[in-house]
């Protein structure tokens, strides 16, 4: 399957999986005040209902026409076979939501679907929003306004936090990227760069990592890429030593996995390192 660069083919056709819980229908209602294209839900055994207009099949093989894209709020213990469930529909970009994914799903998941070329963004994501265009997920539309800055997080908090700075600021985002802040992702920061740089609207990217993990040393070997200027924020400077901060891809192991240390790489291979989300804010408005 061909990888789409989402920055420049917006989904046009988006199912959700498990779209009827309490908090999954939230975000179906918000998608759609977003104005993304959902074309229907994939909740079996309720094939031919609705949900608000939303028409409700049983499987993927029910659509009219295939999809593009998928968000799935499918519980942690079953994301590895709606994943699944995905990448055999042949959807390209597909996005997990779930937190406490068991590790072992969460790395099956994210070597077949790279396998099948498909983009895995999450677990334990807030998704993505494309300002003015597309949100897939719970980033909320209203921190986020449309420009060149795309903001790649490991925080769903700071990716909320980050957007609403950037855009009180009146810097407009591209793209707001929460990967995912699983020791296990789909997609690693290092992968969004060469969709990155091949996006005319994106001018600059906001890079911001956690402590724990080794994803930052990729980044950096992978930087001189972009041909762009990045931004790079981590998180986590104060940490106690062998504390996990916040969910389970944020604890510090060894030096290297220090937020001090992978700072200091991602400035060594040419990132404008900063340490506080308002001296991220500032070096882009500088730019």
């Amino acid at each position: 399957m061909m990888q789409k660069n989402l920055l420049q083919d917006a989904p046009r056709r988006v199912v959700v999986v498990n779209p009827t819980g309490r908090y999954a229908s939230a975000q179906v209602a918000a998608m759609r005040a977003a104005g993304t294209s959902l074309v229907a839900g994939i909740a079996p055994g309720r094939g031919g209902t609705s949900q608000d207009g939303l028409p409700l099949l049983d499987d993927y093989s029910q659509l009219d026409a295939p999809a593009d894209a998928a968000v799935l709020y499918t519980p942690p213990d079953g994301v590895l076979d709606a994943v699944r469930g995905a990448i055999a529909a042949r959807i390209p970009l597909i996005v997990a939501a779930a937190e406490y994914v068991p590790v072992q799903d969460s790395l099956k998941a994210a070597q077949e679907a790279r396998a099948a070329g498909c983009w895995l963004v999450g677990p334990n994501t807030l998704g993505l929003c494309i300002p003015g265009r597309t949100l897939l997920g719970s980033i909320a539309p209203e921190f986020c306004r449309p420009g060149h800055v795309a903001l790649l997080c490991r925080s769903g908090t700071l990716t909320l936090a980050l957007a609403r700075l950037l855009t009180e600021a009146g810097i407009g985002q591209s793209a707001v990227i929460h990967m995912g802040g699983d020791l296990v992702i789909g997609r690693n920061p290092h992968e969004y760069l060469p969709m990155l740089a091949a996006d005319p609207g994106t001018r600059a990217v906001l890079y911001c990592g956690e402590l724990g993990g080794d994803k930052e040393y990729a980044l950096a070997e992978a930087l001189p890429t972009l041909g762009k200027p990045l931004v790079a924020l981590v998180m986590g400077r104060h940490a106690p030593p062998g504390t996990r901060m916040g969910h389970a891809g944020a604890l510090a192991g060894a030096e290297r996995e220090t937020a001090a240390a992978k700072l200091a790489a991602l400035a060594q291979a040419g990132a404008l390192a900063v340490a506080r989300p308002e001296d991220a804010v500032a070096a882009l408005a500088g730019l």
